[in-house]
């Protein structure tokens, strides 16, 4: 993320409104401190939680800076699970929703497939005591059991690399499991898939998942990226709506899910929700959590 985008996300983020300097000082102390120290830096996070951030981890700085870096998504995580709720996370890359969704004492289990990002993710587990709690699986998730060649050199960006292509950087061959697999009968109240335009995939493999009334609520990056694969990114929208979920919009501040028409979200991820008015009545019954001097 270059200068003027990060200025603009920064001043924007609803959680910085009213306290713009601050969140930019953060920024200042980050980049000054990050780079006279040049390791990790635990910062705090949500509740009693914290993570353990890298120079250059985009998503992970862009909490320091504001909180919760993709606010409605991981604010519906906050407000959405419970106690003893199932999380699955794919593409945990260094565990920002995973992290997040243990301040919640929920259920987690996490997937990520490039092994120093998976080595940065157990890290953060262990900061937070959660490596006997938190079920950390470094595989991908896709289609078919077996493997494939990752990008393992562009951070938040890894990708799966189209079968076929030249890349000059760093790749490597990594385990790969189907969602429905690795789940063994179990079902998620949330999912959270994040895999830089191989979703089409994941989903092909967790079609039982899908289909099971238990699973109420999806998080998709649905930003363009699977056209490099050849996904038709608008058929896979309508494969979701298909299976019962509604797009929907959260709004945190008030707790307020909006019906998204049919749409997708402009923001790059999608939430989609099963039976979105007991959702409603869910989010509106969930605790306050205090977040750079906001109530959400």
């Amino acid at each position: 993320m270059g200068l003027w985008q990060t200025y603009r996300f920064i001043t924007g983020h609803p959680l910085t409104r009213g306290q713009v300097p601050q969140a930019l000082a953060r920024w200042l102390r980050w980049q000054l401190g990050s780079r006279v120290l040049g390791w990790p830096v635990a910062v705090p996070f949500v509740g009693t939680t914290r993570l353990l951030v890298r120079p250059g981890m985009t998503g992970a700085t862009g909490n320091i800076y504001c909180g919760l870096h993709e606010f409605e998504d991981m604010a519906f995580v906050l407000h959405f699970l419970r106690l003893g709720d199932l999380f699955v996370d794919v593409g945990a890359n260094i565990g920002s929703y995973t992290i997040l969704a243990s301040a919640l004492d929920a259920k987690i289990i996490s997937f990520e497939p490039v092994p120093e990002t998976f080595e940065a993710l157990l890290d953060n587990l262990h900061l937070n005591r959660l490596a006997a709690s938190v079920e950390a699986r470094h595989q991908a998730v896709g289609r078919h059991e077996g493997e494939i060649e990752m990008v393992a050199d562009q951070d938040t960006t890894n990708q799966a690399l189209v079968p076929g292509a030249r890349y000059s950087g760093k790749t490597i061959r990594v385990p790969m499991v189907t969602l429905d697999e690795a789940l063994h009968g179990r079902v998620p109240k949330l999912v959270k898939i994040d895999v830089e335009g191989f979703e089409s995939e994941v989903l092909a493999g967790a079609r039982a998942t899908l289909q099971s009334p238990s699973l109420r609520g999806l998080i998709i990056e649905l930003n363009g990226s699977g056209q490099r694969y050849g996904f038709d990114e608008d058929a896979l929208h309508r494969d979701i709506q298909a299976l019962g979920f509604q797009p929907c919009r959260y709004d945190p501040l008030q707790r307020r899910l909006t019906d998204l028409d049919g749409g997708r979200s402009s923001s790059g991820n999608t939430l989609y929700v099963r039976d979105p008015q007991a959702a409603h009545a869910e989010l509106q019954a969930a605790p306050r959590y205090r977040i750079l001097g906001t109530d959400l």
